[in-house]
């Protein structure tokens, strides 16, 4: 994917997705509505506060250099609105618009919460039909949209993020430690410990009778 935007081109972009996905009587937005969708406190990570400047600016950039976004004129209304542009990038069906936009709105989620998050914009039936949506937009004829991060420590799904802002940073996985591991330079081991305790108390009940 040619394209890559900073993250508050994102978070405008995943916007005006969401938007026309949830409440389409409202849609395209004023610039004044699209602000409040961008510092929205639910629905959102992580939480921003964008001034009326910023959106407009951004605007201008997702419309002029990345031709995400388009200006247009309603008809019985006195300011511009905006909608999204996503079609440049190519053919989305719905479910892949909703997976995409909450990636955009939320950043890496897991199979599990993807569904969750998204069914508010699309109906998806389980996980698995997740993953095959999320396989489709990896394997795009129009290129490679999402990816696969490593696993966290601790967890047992691995998350998915979207590549609208470049190849993401990649933390690797700590190593598991071992139970049950001594470092002969830390001190005595744990069962040092307990035999010295063990004496301790044979000395004690020696004195006690």
């Amino acid at each position: 994917m040619d394209v890559e935007l900073n993250p508050i081109e994102q978070r405008v972009l995943g916007c005006l997705i969401e938007k026309e996905m949830s409440t389409p009587e409202y849609y395209p937005l004023t610039l004044n509505a699209l602000v409040n969708a961008c510092n929205q406190k639910s629905n959102r990570h992580p939480v921003m506060e964008l001034d009326t400047a910023t959106v407009e600016h951004t605007l201008y950039e997702l419309r002029m250099e990345h031709k995400l976004a388009v200006e247009v004129s309603v008809s019985g209304s006195r300011v511009m609105k905006y909608r999204h542009n996503l079609s440049e990038l190519g053919c989305f069906s719905l479910s892949q618009m909703a997976i995409l936009c909450e990636l955009l709105i939320r950043g890496p989620q897991t199979p599990g919460d993807l569904r969750a998050h998204s069914s508010r914009l699309h109906a998806l039936t389980d996980s698995n039909e997740v993953e095959l949506i999320l396989d489709e937009l990896k394997n795009h004829e129009d290129g490679c949209f999402v990816v696969q991060l490593p696993r966290q420590p601790g967890k047992r799904e691995r998350r998915w993020a979207h590549l609208f802002g470049g190849e993401p940073e990649i933390v690797e996985e700590q190593p598991e430690i071992v139970a049950g591991a001594v470092d002969v330079q830390a001190g005595p081991s744990r069962i040092e410990r307990i035999q010295t305790l063990e004496y301790e108390v044979g000395d004690l009940r020696q004195e006690v009778a």
